[in-house]
This record gives C-alpha cells, structure tokens and sequence, in this order.
C-alpha cells in the first residue's frame, strides 16, 4: 500500500501546531500566576527557580551591573606572637552588624596579647536571648580561618571564675597603643579578659595610617564569619524567591533597610544641624525610588518585620513590596520568625540586604556602614543613599553612596 506524501506532510505539521499551543498555554499560566502573586500568601511560584540569563527585560530600570571583583590585600599573619597562657573571653551583641566589628575587635586583641579567644556566645537585645555561636555561624569555618593566627577553643575553660577574670572594654577599631596603655596592663595582673567593644561613633572610613594589626583586623571582618547552613538555605531560598518575582525586570530586586520602631525615634522626626536627614519614611523612599527609574514592577524587600500601615505609601507605588513574612520557607516560619527573640530576624536582613541588587539604607547607622562593607567584598555597589528630589527625574548614579564612589569605606583597604 502506498504512502501519500502529502498526508505524512500536513500531519507533521498539525502535530508541531499542537505542541506550539501547549507552550503558549503554558507560559500564559505561569505569567498570570507571577502577576497576582500576594505578598503574604503562598502558591505555586514558591519552588520555582529562574535563571537571571532566562529573565525578561521589560521593566529595565536604573539596575547596573555587579562592579569588579575585589581579592583580599591582606596577608595572612605569620604565627610568630608569644603565646601566654590567659583567655580572651567576649559575647556577640545588638545584631549582626555588630557581630562583625566586635569579632575584629576580639581578635585584634587576643593576637596582641598572645592570648587563646573563647568562642563567644550571642545575645539579644532583649533579656534572656542567648544563643551559642553555631545556632548562627559556622564553628568550624571560624576557627580554621584564624589557624596560626589566634589560638581559639569552643568552651569556656572551667578554671576561670570572676577572681582570675577582668571586664574591659574597648573602643571599635581598637589600636595597639589603646590595648598597650588601657588592655595589656589588666590582663597581665589578672590573666584573663572578658572584652566588650563599645561604639564612640559610626566610624567606618578608611584610614590612611597603617598599622601591625591590619592585616589581622581584616581578616577577622572580611573572612571568619559564615553562616551555618540551616539559615544560609534560608537566606538562599528568600533571595531565590525574591529573584522569581522579579522575573520581568530579569531577576533583580532591591532591598530597603526601613524599620518604622527606628523612625518614629526623635533622631529620625527631622534632619540634624547640617540639614542632612539620617532617615527616610515609605514615602519618601518611594518617591526616590521612583524618581531615579524604578518602575512599578520592581521588587522591593523590606527589613521591616510586621506590616505596618505607615508602608502602603510605598506599596501603592510598588505593588511588589515584600516583608519576610510573605517570602520565607512555611517550614521555616515558626522558627525563624516566631520565636522569641529577633537574633534570626535581623540576620536574615542582614544578609538579604548584602545580596540584593540594589540595597537602599532608609537608616544611617552600624547596618548601613556594615552591610555596605559587606557589599564591596562581594562587588555588589550599587548603593543609593535616598535623598529628596526636587525634580521629577533624577539619574540614580548621583546618588551612589560615599563609600563606594569617594571609595572611603574600610573595606577598600582590605580588598583591592
């Protein structure tokens, strides 16, 4: 029996028509379920993953591209300080933006004074928020970075009590000549420390005086402190969804540091002596956002925890405005949002800000100076330091922060 050409042809033809239809279908789904996504609800989108490369372009945007990738300048110091016998004792405090400066701060001391660091514990703000060190960082990571450089040990030696222990405290950014003159004379009569690092300012510009303790400092800030891996696939999972719902504006999002418990302080009601304001509201921040270019698709991360009212301003101009209520795990909300202390909930801020794709600091402070820090090393500069603009349209490049375009921030001089 003959075979008709013309038969096998038009049915090639019928079968590739329906196979383009199904992709269309499918597609047109995925889009309308993207479009309606809430910002507290949860739907199918949850464990979708979009590769950046895969990502529509339709809502541009004032984004730019990850800046050049910096290398550590320091040197790892050699193992040649006169090890003693005592103990540098220390606890975490107020926030990972904390954490970092008063981990350099530690090391520079303990290394100063050949002395062997206890793994400091973690406390919050509000009383009886302990944590050890491995419910955020990781142990292992923290150690093995400092090998041969500061002797560490987990657990506090039973041998000390409060008659063999000093308290001290130390300024951020402590220098040799204050651990010479206000440190070394205290450990050398009692033997042991237990450091605290106090805050004189917001200091963290680059200094042009070198000193034997960079290298260390530098170290201690830019290469010990890692996540242990529960809350790192948090962080991960946020940042990956938040990338999902940036779809149309190829997979970036901005992340704003705007808590309203900090704004309705007396220091943020108004601008200080300069005429400079150290904080901005959501509607402000909308309207900036708005006049540098964001379009009204853009994603926005808040470091807020609960909804307030006072953030409609900035939903109603972007209708994807997100706080981590509406984007963490469901397995992971109880634990990482529910519990009694805000440890967790400041940490995930911390490091979703650090690789947003745009980070804007509503707040001047410790987060701001830290997470840029955190930024640089990771060449993630687009920084824009909200202002208010007269103007209907401004460029967002004049807005850049200091520490990147005047590139005054400490990080500069530990990544080069």
């Amino acid at each position: 029996m003959g075979v008709d050409l013309r038969q096998v042809v038009a049915g090639i033809l019928t079968l590739a028509m329906f196979v383009m239809l199904g992709n269309m279908i499918k597609r047109d789904h995925f889009d309308s379920v993207e479009e309606k996504f809430p910002g507290s609800g949860r739907d199918t989108l949850e464990n979708a993953k979009i590769s950046k490369e895969g990502l529509s372009k339709k809502n541009s945007g004032p984004w730019k591209d990850d800046g050049q990738e910096l290398k550590p300048c320091w040197s790892k110091p050699s193992d040649d300080v006169e090890q003693t016998e005592g103990y540098v004792l220390f606890s975490l405090t107020n926030g990972p933006e904390y954490h970092v400066s008063q981990i350099a701060d530690a090391v520079v001391v303990a290394r100063y004074l050949g002395a062997t660091l206890v793994l400091p514990d973690i406390r919050g703000t509000k009383p009886g928020d302990e944590r050890n060190f491995e419910e955020i960082y990781d142990v292992e990571k923290f150690i093995s970075s400092l090998d041969g450089v500061v002797r560490v040990v987990k657990e506090r030696p039973g041998k000390l009590s409060t008659r063999n222990l000093a308290a001290v405290k130390v300024p951020n950014r402590v220098t040799e000549d204050y651990i010479v003159e206000h440190v070394e004379p205290i450990y050398r009569s009692k033997g042991n420390i237990r450091m605290a690092t106090y805050f004189p300012s917001v200091n963290m510009k680059r200094i042009e005086r070198k000193s034997s303790s960079d290298s260390v400092a530098c170290l201690a800030m830019f290469g010990t402190l890692e996540l242990q891996p529960e809350i790192n696939e948090v962080v991960d999972s946020m940042v990956e969804r938040l990338r999902t719902l940036s779809r149309k504006s190829n997979g970036q999002f901005v992340a704003v540091d705007l808590r309203v418990e900090i704004l309705e302080q007396n220091g943020c009601q108004g601008g200080d002596e300069s005429g400079t304001k150290s904080c901005y509201n959501a509607q402000e921040v909308a309207l900036f956002l708005r006049k540098v270019g964001f379009g009204k698709g853009t994603t926005i991360y808040l470091t807020e925890s609960k909804w307030d009212s006072s953030l409609d301003a900035l939903k109603d101009i972007f209708p994807k405005t997100y706080i981590k209520d509406g984007i963490i795990p469901a397995d992971k909300k109880s634990k990482f949002l529910d519990s009694e202390g805000s440890e967790f909930e400041k940490i995930i801020d911390f490091y979703v800000c650090s690789q947003s794709d745009v980070f804007v600091p509503a707040i001047s402070g410790l987060f701001y100076a830290n997470v840029a820090g955190k930024r640089i090393a990771s060449s993630k500069t687009q920084i824009l330091v909200p202002t208010d603009i007269s103007d209907s349209s401004a460029s967002a490049s004049n807005f850049i922060t200091h520490y990147v375009s005047k590139k005054n921030h400490l990080a500069y001089s530990c990544l080069c």
